[in-house]
């Protein structure tokens, strides 16, 4: 079990870092290549939006094969474009870049999907949230690594066109030899491979296309979706935004404003699985309807700060409400994968994508309107207001066999186990 969690969030950290790594080295490429505000939204737009396809994608092909294959096939494919970074010569090949980079971040469904398998339901908030939380980790960290660490010392024996095209060659060797050695050190679910168990009668075979069906077909699917297109979105956009905001904005040098734009992605550390943790315990305390209190709550309080952030104009304080505005969003990017599991156990891969991917929907959203409006301030604004009518969908969830936000009940003969395996007669359950 433990073996699955720390290959799940490592796996999903480096993952994170090569599909952000080129985000620090955005103001040296703006000046190397001449382009502008809209050419380099652009890019970070293809950047999240390909990923979009990837996780309704590798959803399905979860439930049939499990998460270690698909972080050993992903984590490889994507080192090679990441370490082709340096070979881009224009707009449209900066964007075709990122688009096949964005790859990577398809992983994120592998490591929700893997701790679900492996945890049951009085703590799989907390499991899901610290995966995901460590892994969304390597969107700060690439940017201290890359922004303020190793482009500046590549910068030193050579020019800065010279170390932002050499630079991304290190994190796409360590992702390359991670998925290699996530096929080798653990397993698909804690009965072993998925392969064996299959191969022994002991796990049946699984249709991709009728899980995808049977997830996209449930309302609360994309309920779902839309709130973490509003946790998540925000997060993949500020991992573009910020450096960018705090260099223009407040005049920052390339390096400070990388290392100010970490800040967001650090809270990760630990606000993720606040998230988790505190739908488990509300879970504990009042059934499905304490996860989605938690959610709601989560929501509004994320989508108020953003607002206060967008009116802040000195550089300390904006700093410091950027910090509280992180622990929401990553927050309640927990408290929704402490409700994913329960959704339609039988096909949570499919679910964790579709979910998954609304993410990576609203981070484009979001994108084009920090492309297309004149100030950051008014992007701010409408980002906001988007996530606060998003904390009122709370109210339309309604899972079978559990209470909603304002009626029904859980029923007590729900079983125990967060994601739902068939398992041959005979054996004991040992999930953890």
């Amino acid at each position: 079990h433990m073996r699955a969690f720390h290959c799940s969030w490592w796996s999903f950290f480096i993952a994170f870092f090569i599909w952000f790594a080129i985000t620090p080295l955005l103001s040296e490429i703006k000046i190397t290549l001449g382009l502008n505000k809209q050419q380099l939204w652009t890019s970070s737009i293809t950047g999240v939006a390909g990923t979009i396809f990837m996780r309704f994608l590798l959803g399905p092909q979860c439930d049939k094969y499990g998460a270690r294959v698909l972080f050993t096939i992903v984590l490889c494919v994507a080192s090679i474009p990441t370490a082709c970074t340096g070979l881009i010569q224009n707009a449209a090949g900066l964007a075709v870049l990122r688009l096949f980079i964005g790859i990577a971040g398809g992983s994120f469904v592998m490591c929700q999907y893997w701790s679900s398998r492996m945890f049951t339901k009085e703590v799989v908030g907390t499991a899901n949230a610290l995966v995901g939380g460590w892994g969304n980790l390597g969107g700060g960290v690439t940017q201290i690594v890359m922004g303020t660490l190793l482009f500046p010392l590549f910068k030193t024996g050579m020019s800065a066109e010279r170390a932002w095209r050499t630079v991304c060659i290190v994190p796409a060797v360590v992702a390359f030899f991670t998925g290699v050695a996530v096929q080798f050190v653990s397993d698909d679910s804690p009965k072993g491979n998925y392969k064996d168990l299959k191969k022994h009668g002991n796990m049946p075979e699984v249709s991709a296309a009728a899980s995808f069906r049977s997830g996209a077909f449930n309302f609360n699917t994309w309920i779902l979706f839309m709130q973490y297109a509003c946790s998540f979105g925000v997060e993949l956009t500020m991992n573009n935004a910020a450096a960018l905001y705090f260099r223009q904005e407040f005049n920052q040098t390339t390096e400070s404003a990388a290392a100010i734009a970490s800040i967001f992605g650090w809270m990760n550390l630990f606000a993720r699985g606040i998230g988790g943790y505190s739908s488990d315990k509300m879970n504990a305390k009042m059934g499905m309807r304490g996860r989605i209190i938690v959610q709601t709550v989560l929501l509004s309080c994320e989508g108020a700060m953003v607002l206060i952030f967008a009116n802040t104009n000195n550089l300390a304080g904006a700093i410091v409400v950027m910090i509280v505005f992180s622990i929401f969003v990553q927050a309640a990017e927990g408290s929704t994968y402490g409700i994913v599991p329960y959704v339609n156990p039988s096909c949570t891969g499919s679910i964790a994508g579709i979910v998954g991917a609304g993410g990576n929907a609203g981070a484009v959203g979001f994108g084009l309107a920090f492309r297309q409006l004149e100030s950051y301030k008014d992007a701010f604004i409408v980002m906001g207001c988007v996530i606060l009518i998003s904390a009122f969908l709370s109210l339309l969830i309604r899972i079978k066999g559990h209470a909603s936000l304002l009626c029904g009940s859980d029923d007590p003969n729900i079983g125990k186990s967060a994601l739902a395996v068939p398992e041959p007669e005979g054996e004991d359950d040992d999930d953890a």
